[in-house]
């Protein structure tokens, strides 16, 4: 195990740049302050092509405050990784995560507050990188300026570096693994995913077209009204006539929220085409949408910023105008397809099988539910030893039967209960009871262990995956207790994802694009098959690494060849009718 004394140097680092929406990072100025001997690089970076000036050897351990900036910066000039890296956003994000429902900023300023660290207030902060995303031409007042204020908050991590590396919940080695996947993230947001470019720019400048053909194709029950707008009341009214069970918010309106409408999607298929047509119309503006002049999507992976300390990618608008970048995964499903290989080149969607089943089977020792998972369809197993399908029931003779018992494992991992499960099936609620029944019952070392860790966590005020990720556990509400439970199934896939991204990058495979639970790829057409067949065993090997020897995760692959495109196919029947509106256009 590494410690302290094992380096000969110990680097503080931070950049200054500049990020157009989609854009690589473009390098303004570097300080890099070496703890043990006092000295430091203060450097000047705008269009000049300058040597590293630091050393990446084993001996030497490099410290900033999300990280994952300055390693883009590092990809940006051309320079090598480091080897060792300290993320203190990572940390402190590590030491303040709880299971409350405010969520904590998270900022180095943030952190200079929390550890009684003097800083500069958030006005010199915001004025100095408007200075900087101003650009070109700098005059040398504005030059002094910026590197002041780069050094600035060197001079902080410096000290909240020695704050941090005290408190009792630091644990170098664990840091260290989650500084490694800070500078993979790096490698993916500089990789970017390739977008056909040319049909998205014909989708923007026929967008109000498309927008009212797919209303006028789409919304058969007029939920939408002349401009474009959807009309809740209209969607009462058919709730209402129809006598679904639908939830409700606290005054009574039915729930519109993504994930309710999500649910009821499943129930209801009809719905599912309005719940696409709500996204592309009622959520974005897709002639906002900003791809890199390299026809690559780059958006913030924002690794750790859930409680489970899941990535949560997002694009940053830009302050000169209403332009954004969106990561491609968090897009409506028909606007994925604009993912397109480029010639010459091939992409490999690798989605983990039933992760959070399987996760849920290993932790909780139950054998049950790893004889479900390794039948190949945990679903309709859960059915034969529930005793409602013969065991020569297969998805085609069992559809709906299968069908209702995913939804119960399904909520289960989401914590519904019998209220909730009944809205999502469509049944009464006596139904509901009984096929969480049927779970309790068939799955029982699952629930008792579940019980005791929730019991454990109460007791010992936090929890943590088995490579260190804390959350700190306050109170013992119904919401807490759901965040709980759910956190180590949640936490242990976030770190396999971790560890499969690691991999890949040390392996030279490129990765694209991280997902809950699954990878995007990028390979060569000559080298595919090899590539593809090895990042395969790779993410397979991650979950043996974070669950232990035997327990493997099986893996699917989706692989899209040039002139192909990546297809969603929750999405696929709307990208039909845009690009057939495309057609009928031209």
């Amino acid at each position: 195990m590494l410690s302290f004394s094992d380096f000969k140097r110990i680097w503080v680092v931070d950049f200054e740049f500049r990020a157009e929406p989609s854009e690589r990072q473009k390098p303004v100025c570097v300080v890099a302050h070496e703890v043990i001997s006092g000295k430091t690089l203060s450097i000047w970076l705008q269009d000049e092509t300058i040597p590293q000036p630091y050393p990446t050897t084993d001996d030497d351990l490099y410290i900033a405050y999300f990280s994952s900036a300055e390693w883009n910066c590092h990809l940006a000039l051309g320079w090598e990784l480091p080897k060792y890296v300290l993320d203190l956003f990572v940390e402190f994000r590590n030491i303040t995560n709880h299971s409350g429902t405010v969520k904590e900023a998270a900022g180095l300023l943030a952190a200079c507050r929390y550890f009684e660290i003097e800083s500069i207030e958030q006005g010199q902060k915001d004025a100095a990188r408007d200075l900087i995303l101003k650009g070109s031409p700098y005059s040398e007042n504005d030059k002094e300026f910026i590197m002041k204020y780069c050094a600035s908050d060197v001079l902080e991590t410096v000290e909240l570096f020695s704050k941090m590396i005290v408190h009792p919940d630091f644990n170098l080695g664990q840091a260290l693994f989650r500084g490694e996947y800070m500078k993979t993230v790096a490698v993916m947001e500089f990789n970017g995913i390739p977008v056909d470019i040319e049909l998205l720019h014909k989708i923007q400048s026929q967008w109000d077209t498309i927008k009212r053909k797919l209303i006028n194709e789409v919304d058969i029950y007029g939920f939408y009204d002349e401009n474009c707008t959807f009309k809740q009341e209209n969607f009462a009214n058919f709730i209402t006539q129809r006598g679904w069970n639908w939830a409700t918010t606290d005054t009574g309106k039915y729930k519109l929220d993504d994930d309710t409408f999500k649910e009821m999607a499943l129930v209801h298929p009809e719905l599912q085409p309005i719940k696409e047509l709500r996204s592309l119309i009622s959520k974005l503006n897709v002639k906002n949408l900003i791809v890199g002049s390299d026809g690559r999507s780059r958006a913030m992976i924002s690794p750790f910023s859930t409680k489970t300390g899941r990535n949560a990618p997002k694009g940053e608008k830009s302050r000169a105008t209403d332009l954004r970048p969106r990561f491609m995964f968090g897009l409506p499903a028909c606007l994925r397809s604009l993912m397109k290989p480029e010639k010459g080149t091939v992409l490999a969607y690798i989605d983990y099988s039933q992760q959070e089943f399987f996760i849920a089977a290993v932790l909780s020792k139950d054998t049950a539910m790893r004889f479900a998972y390794d039948s190949g369809d945990p679903y309709l197993a859960f059915a034969k030893l529930a005793g409602a399908a013969p065991e020569d029931a297969t998805k085609h003779t069992h559809k709906e039967v299968r069908k209702l018992f995913k939804s119960c494992v399904l909520g289960v991992q989401y914590g519904l209960g019998a209220d909730s499960l009944a809205i999502n099936i469509g049944k009464p609620l006596p139904y509901a009871k009984e096929l969480l029944e049927h779970h309790k019952r068939v799955f029982k070392d699952y629930w008792q262990w579940g019980k005791l860790y929730w019991h454990t966590a109460c007791l010992d005020k936090s929890v943590q995956t088995c490579f260190g990720w804390r959350m700190k556990v306050f109170g013992t509400t119904n919401k807490e207790m759901l965040t709980v439970r759910n956190f180590p199934i949640q936490a242990t896939g976030a770190e396999i994802l971790r560890v499969a991204c690691i991999l890949l990058v040390e392996n030279n495979i490129k990765i694209i694009a991280p997902v809950h639970d699954a990878i995007m790829i990028e390979c060569k057409e000559e080298t595919a098959d090899f590539e593809i067949n090895f990042a395969k065993t790779l993410v397979e090997n991650a979950s043996e690494i974070v669950l232990g020897s035997g327990n493997r995760l099986k893996t699917d692959v989706d692989i899209i060849y040039y002139p192909n495109r990546f297809i969603d196919e929750k999405g696929a029947e709307t990208w039909g009718k845009i690009c057939k509106v495309l057609q009928d256009v031209d």
